[in-house]
């Protein structure tokens, strides 16, 4: 049934020609930022031996991640606004839910092996080069890489065999599977959202395990005897903090809240903070309080 639709259209930022550019010149600045913060860190971890790490190396995986996702959508939503269209073709839509998938559940899993990261660092110090080799560091990277590819995979084949019948407009500013799910025929869209519930409850198994390592390393912390000591086991911890928080609270908002609270500008607002500003501030977060990365860049 797929074939009977030729495009989609997006969701137009503004209607004047004047509000569109302001959006291209918005999006332009903070997809600069994006790409010289992820590459400078990149740059920085690969070339130096020093940061050869396993923390650095995960954090190299997570800005790779962080250019994909936002090179997925924000390229494209300046096209059409600096062309003044919304039209994105079938396959072209299928290809941008694919990769966002990818490249955001990588990241989430990459962000639970990061949390392990500090859990062995602080709380088996003495067993961390043995538990964290360059062996085991790049399974655990393919691992993350591996489950965001199966992910996107089964969501993406899965949405895009539904029937889709209540027309062609996508109520976001890029192809999302909620907004796709909406113009699906009435009970087609039953398999996808079990899917979804599925993708839903391994989360929620992330970050449980997530909290649980924060915990014991919360623990672990508060026995350090030395001020100096504590404050630089919460420094590293202190940024991966942040980044999961920002990630967790504002995919939640977007795709968990009550339809009481939920607004378009809303919606648009959550989406832009999960899919486009949180790439481009990652890089900020992480190497703000971190004099190794500093100096490497």
């Amino acid at each position: 049934n797929g074939s009977s639709i030729t495009q989609f259209l997006l969701l137009a930022f503004a209607d004047t020609q004047e509000l569109q550019l302001l959006h291209f010149w918005h999006f332009l600045g903070i997809y600069l930022a994006a790409l010289l913060g992820n590459g400078f860190i990149i740059t920085a971890i690969a070339c130096d031996n020093r940061l050869h790490t396993p923390m650095y190396f995960f954090l190299l995986n997570l800005s790779l991640l962080d250019l994909g996702s936002i090179s997925t959508i924000v390229p494209k939503s300046m096209v059409n606004s600096l062309w003044e269209t919304r039209a994105i073709s079938y396959s072209g839509c299928a290809v941008q839910v694919f990769c966002f998938l990818f490249f955001i559940s990588a990241e989430y899993c990459l962000l639970t092996v990061i949390a392990y990261d500090r859990y062995i660092a602080i709380c088996k110090r003495l067993h961390y080069g043995t538990l964290l080799g360059s062996r085991a560091c790049a399974k655990m990277a393919a691992a993350a890489w591996g489950s965001g590819f199966l992910n996107a995979v089964l969501h993406t084949a899965n949405t895009f065999s539904i029937p889709l019948c209540q027309g062609n407009a996508v109520d976001q500013f890029f192809c999302e599977i909620p907004q796709i799910l909406k113009l699906s025929c009435s009970d087609s869209y039953l398999r996808e959202v079990g899917l979804l519930v599925v993708s839903l409850s391994v989360a929620l198994r992330c970050f449980v395990f997530i909290v649980l390592s924060y915990l014991q390393i919360f623990r672990a912390v508060l026995r350090v005897p030395s001020e100096q000591g504590r404050h630089k086991a919460f420094s590293t911890c202190l940024p991966h903090l942040a980044v999961i928080s920002m990630f967790a609270s504002t995919a939640v908002v977007a795709y968990l809240k009550p339809p009481s609270i939920s607004s378009p500008s809303l919606d648009l607002l959550v989406t832009v903070l999960y899919s486009v500003v949180h790439p481009a501030v990652n890089p900020l977060i992480y190497s703000m309080r971190n004099k190794e990365l500093k100096h490497a860049i």
